[in-house]
């Protein structure tokens, strides 16, 4: 049978599994067991090639695991973020497409200013610290994570990329006057950017890849509103950053009326705006430090 052939039956058995983007993912599971990128598998299959026996072994393996909704990221051991290329796998929140907005917002910040201050609360992979980093070379990017899994995620996407992120291991919802790494950070911080946990208790998400997958302490924001760790987050990044200094944060679709209000009626800052990702749902909230 023609790689065509097995692309297509790989199709079919993973929508009949429920998978959103069976074909997508097919492609990316064929270029996954070639060790190519998708580009090379469409050009195959216009050739009509034939895969061989070891190909058809590795393929099918993979198919039938993302079948079982094992995340797709989980079996390339990858996940594409704006520029960047991060190593993913369990243990750590596998970075979405739509947490690529809250990079503009951290970008449009930073024009101007030289040798601006970073700082990314809960990096989990360290997606949003080495984004930042990777396109705004002159920054100075501190990323923070607590889970001992995430640390060791986002430090080897540190290595693999090159790129100068500091780590540091710490709880993003600590008095960052304590923390090795940050004390000598509070107050001077331009931009402090959050993707974190924000799903309210008691919500589990419909999708068995994040219900089933991505850990907890990645998902959960530690109230019915899902607001408690994210405005816990926001204090530690109040203490941080300077005085017009931005907060960008992301939240639940839920959220984006009630987290700018609950920020406000903090007293610890102004503007705070929500903005809507590209598919229209309220997505990221920003904010200037009083």
């Amino acid at each position: 049978m023609t790689l065509r052939g097995e692309v297509d039956l790989a199709v079919a058995s993973l929508a009949e599994a429920g998978v959103p983007s069976p074909r997508t993912d097919a492609l990316l599971l064929a270029a996954h067991a070639l060790g190519c990128d998708r580009g090379e598998v469409e050009r195959r299959l216009l050739m009509g090639w034939e895969p061989d026996e070891g190909f058809l072994q590795r393929f099918g393996g993979l198919v039938e695991e993302r079948a079982t909704r094992l995340p797709l990221q989980h079996l390339t051991g990858t996940a594409p973020f704006r520029r960047l290329e991060l190593h993913v796998g369990p243990g750590v929140f596998v970075p979405r497409p739509e947490t690529e907005q809250a990079v503009d917002h951290v970008l449009a910040a930073l024009v101007g200013l030289d040798a601006p201050l970073v700082v990314d609360l809960c990096t989990g992979s360290g997606a949003l610290a080495l984004a930042v980093a990777d396109e705004a070379p002159t920054a100075s990017v501190t990323a923070v994570e607590v889970s001992d899994l995430a640390l060791a995620w986002a430090a080897r996407n540190i290595e693999s990329t090159g790129l100068p992120v500091e780590l540091v291991a710490a709880d993003a919802t600590a008095d960052p006057v304590g923390v090795p790494g940050l004390a000598d950070l509070v107050g001077r911080v331009d931009v402090v950017v959050s993707n974190p946990p924000y799903i309210p208790t008691g919500m589990v998400p419909l999708e068995p890849e994040v219900a089933e997958h991505d850990p907890d302490i990645a998902l959960y924001g530690g109230s019915e509103d899902g607001l408690a760790i994210p405005l816990a987050v926001a204090a530690a990044a109040a203490r941080l950053l300077r005085p017009g200094g931005l907060l960008v944060m992301e939240h639940a679709d839920s959220q984006g009326r009630s987290l700018p209000r609950a920020l406000a009626a903090t007293g610890a800052w102004l503007d705070a705006v929500d903005h809507a990702d590209l598919a229209g749902r309220p997505r990221t909230t920003t904010a200037r430090r009083v």
